[in-house]
């Protein structure tokens, strides 16, 4: 049989749910980063949402031990029961939640339980608040689950935060759920109790409206600031609230891609259904050092936070030295979120104005070989991210390399 001759070969399309998200900002300038250094650029990446220290070595040898007893087949879809378990007692003694197993899911990445909630929650319209800036991937899901993400500007004169007016006059008869995330990607901003309770108070008044909490950075925050989520602190709330975690950041595990979740036990069961036609379980051994992460000695995660401190001060002082940069001092994480609109408008050596950001992104990168991430890709400009999570000495370098190609501009 052949095919007639006056049909032409489709090219490919892609689905309307993604024709308008592209690959991340960040990857692709930790690409641009990794090409130049390949070609023998000295060029230093402030870009990674990873921690430089190593996974704990009782959480390895945790691994090792499952595979030598043959852990290595399916288990059951959304966590082991010891998994859950372990994150039951992890959540009543650092967060006093009381969660039933059947109220946890366990999956591969915090960005994958993101995905099972907004695919098993959004009717194609429904509005997801995120506040800005935000990490980028937040936004994107909403559209491929068809939803429709309200973006609320939240600058540096409320400290990155959603205010409770801002939440109020955003919520309409079509939002779904509010976005939270604290301590933030990109900001490192965290809600405090008093910051947290002016916006439950709003959501109390909209029972329709639920809220996803992301608390990746749970264990990462300074000067005695203490953290709390919104289920602990509304207990009115906890019907209608994802409360998201994982062990990628506090215990160093970002390869071993394991997120997890609490939450009502009909979101749960339905999330389930999207994960058992995506990837079904999580790697088997990646369960098992989970399990030894949460259940096992906690100590060394104050001396990781106070290293963090310390990177956070040099590189906050290191950038409000500079003239036409501000930053923010962060509550928590590993990334600074300054403000660069005094060198907007200003003409680097080649001869080029700097109009946004990314133009001064690509300045530093191209110019000082210093890789940071433009605001405008965590949706609010005209800032800067970086990530603190290296050493000294090359935060230190490249301090003194942006100062210097700041110095260079006219």
């Amino acid at each position: 049989m052949t095919i007639n001759a006056t049909v032409k070969e489709a090219g490919f399309q892609p689905a309307s749910r993604i024709s308008s998200i592209g690959v991340s900002e960040i990857l692709k300038i930790g690409a641009r980063a990794a090409a130049m250094k390949r070609e023998g650029k000295p060029v230093i990446i402030l870009g990674a949402g990873e921690p430089d220290f190593d996974t704990p070595e009782h959480v390895k040898q945790a691994a090792s031990d499952a595979i030598h007893r043959g852990e290595t087949k399916y288990t059951a879809l959304d966590g082991t029961p010891e998994l859950k378990k372990a994150i039951r007692e992890k959540f009543q003694r650092e967060n006093g939640l009381a969660y039933e197993l059947d109220e946890i899911t366990v999956a591969t990445g915090a960005k994958q339980i993101l995905f099972n909630a907004m695919m098993a929650a959004l009717d194609p319209g429904d509005e997801v608040i995120i506040p800005t800036p935000y990490w980028t991937s937040y936004s994107d899901i909403v559209q491929i689950c068809e939803g429709k993400p309200v973006l609320i500007a939240c600058d540096a004169s409320s400290g990155f935060r959603l205010t409770a007016e801002k939440l109020e006059a955003a919520i309409t008869p079509r939002t779904r759920w509010v976005l939270l995330n604290s301590p933030s990607n990109p900001s490192g901003a965290a809600y405090s109790a008093a910051d947290y309770r002016p916006l439950l108070e709003v959501l109390l008044r909209h029972p329709h409206v639920w809220l996803l909490v992301d608390d990746m950075y749970e264990h990462i925050v300074y000067d005695g600031f203490r953290f709390v989520t919104p289920a602990q602190l509304e207990p009115g709330l906890k019907n209608r609230t994802l409360t998201v975690n994982g062990v990628s950041k506090a215990y160093a595990m970002t390869g071993w891609r394991i997120g997890y979740a609490g939450g009502p036990r009909e979101l749960i069961k339905a999330m389930a259904v999207v994960q058992s036609q995506a990837t079904s379980c999580p790697s088997s051994i990646s369960q098992a050092a989970s399990v030894a992460a949460l259940n096992g000695p906690q100590d060394f995660l104050k001396e990781r936070t106070e290293s963090f401190q310390r990177r956070r001060d040099l590189v906050v002082n290191g950038l409000n030295a500079i003239d036409g940069l501000d930053c923010r001092v962060p509550e928590g994480a590993f990334y600074t979120f300054a403000g660069c609109a005094g060198v907007l408008g200003k003409v680097t050596p080649s001869g080029k104005r700097i109009e946004t950001d990314t133009d001064f992104c690509a300045y530093l990168l191209e110019d000082a070989h210093v890789a940071v991430v433009p605001g405008s890709a965590f949706g609010l400009s005209p800032f800067f991210r970086i990530s603190y999570a290296t050493s000294e000495a090359e935060l230190k370098e490249a301090l003194e390399r942006i100062a210097a190609a700041c110095e260079r501009l006219s």
